[in-house]
């Protein structure tokens, strides 16, 4: 089959390699029919997550139809169509059980490596390295499917992929960070990072009821977007003054936001003395992350609000006001999304038409395109926002 491959950093080829076969019994083959590129498959791409290796199958935003199923499959045919949420969960955990999916117990055969470096393992996750499991990705034309009874969502609809395909990531993740953050009518969010998961943010901080939403971002596309598609307050960072903390609280009367919400992450841009040394100590392996944007977060955010950090970090980060943070109060809510948690009310709001998500997609290709659409997503050439990929085109 073909397949999107990690061969090293900045590089990703398409080759042809052996097609998954079932491994366990509970397990299932999937036909991908779409699948995307997703802003967190670039730490990959960019070499900040350990543990990769030639070979390895990215991707973890894809959807497509059972082909083959194991002996103790109960809840899917051949023939069934499936969305297929980015983490793996084994479903009969405590976690599983009280709906915190991305930390399932079972689920990662590599915990082990997780548990040394965070104190308790999370979930497997399907192409997103050895650290969380080796599973092979769905940038693929076809991918093995573990607990098959749990981890596969059936749809009952006959909706385009293009409506449903964003509900296996970066709807429920850009969901959770509104809702975690508990957005309440009324509310003003600052949203750090106009892409994908934070356009998704911003429509569900709106959707909770939030009565303004800035949106904070460097690309002229994106930002637009936001303001164009959601009626959010667009903020160009780079053109700020003196700061975007100070701009913040002129839009907010001095208050500051009721919520922050960091959709950048570990490479968070910047400019200035903080941005230099940041980038100066995550090239010498003095901190894996770039902190620049919860930085931000905590000097921002009005005392007693919340910061949600959709955005992954991956490790060590440096310079973080975090006496800021205990000083004013706030509440922090992070982690990796627990997407079946979200998925069905998700689900409902798109079958009824209330939410589109084909507003994000700026670029659709075959699978084939895979290793030129990478450098492209990256450096937000041709105004890229998101990338789909079709892997029988």
């Amino acid at each position: 089959m073909k397949a999107a491959c990690w061969m090293g950093k900045h590089d990703v080829r398409v080759e042809e390699i052996p097609d998954p076969r079932l491994l366990n019994r509970q397990d299932c083959i999937v036909k991908v029919s779409s699948t995307a590129i997703c802003g967190s498959d670039l730490h990959l791409f960019n070499g900040y997550v350990p543990t990769m290796k030639e070979y390895d199958v990215m991707g973890h935003e894809f959807m497509g139809e059972v082909v083959e199923v194991g002996p103790d499959v109960k809840n899917l045919r051949v023939g069934d169509r499936v969305l297929m949420p980015f983490q793996i969960a084994c479903g009969g955990c405590y976690y599983c059980k009280h709906d915190l999916w991305s930390a399932c117990d079972n689920s990662n055969p590599n915990a082990g490596q997780q548990e040394n470096v965070m104190g308790h393992p999370g979930a497997g996750m399907y192409g997103y390295s050895h650290l969380y499991g080796g599973y092979d990705g769905g940038q693929a034309q076809y991918v093995r499917v573990p607990y098959a009874d749990v981890n596969p969502v059936k749809l009952e609809n006959d909706l385009p992929d293009d409506k449903l395909l964003f509900l296996t990531d970066i709807l429920p993740t850009g969901f959770q960070a509104a809702a975690q953050a508990d957005v309440k009518p009324g509310d003003v969010v600052a949203v750090w990072g106009c892409g994908p998961v934070g356009q998704f943010a911003i429509l569900s901080a709106f959707l909770l009821g939030a009565d303004k939403v800035i949106a904070i971002d460097r690309e002229p596309e994106r930002l637009n977007m936001a303001r164009d598609v959601h009626g959010a307050t667009p903020l160009n960072f780079e053109h700020a003054e003196p700061n975007v903390v100070y701009e913040l609280k002129m839009l907010t009367g001095g208050r500051g936001p009721d919520v922050c919400i960091d959709a950048v992450g570990l490479e968070a841009l910047g400019h200035g003395v903080g941005a230099v040394v940041d980038w100066t100590k995550q090239l010498l392996r003095m901190q894996s992350d770039r902190p620049n944007v919860l930085r931000q977060c905590f000097q921002a955010c009005r005392k007693g609000g919340t910061v949600s950090i959709p955005g992954v970090y991956a490790g060590i980060i440096d310079g973080l006001n975090f006496g800021s943070a205990f000083g004013k109060g706030l509440t922090l809510k992070m982690g990796q999304t627990h997407v079946k948690k979200y998925l069905p009310t998700l689900l409902k709001l798109v079958e009824d038409g209330k939410i589109d998500p084909t507003f994000l997609i700026t670029h659709k290709v075959p699978l084939s395109d895979a290793g030129q659409m990478y450098p492209i997503f990256k450096e937000k050439e041709d105004d890229c926002i998101k990338v789909v990929m079709r892997p029988w085109d």
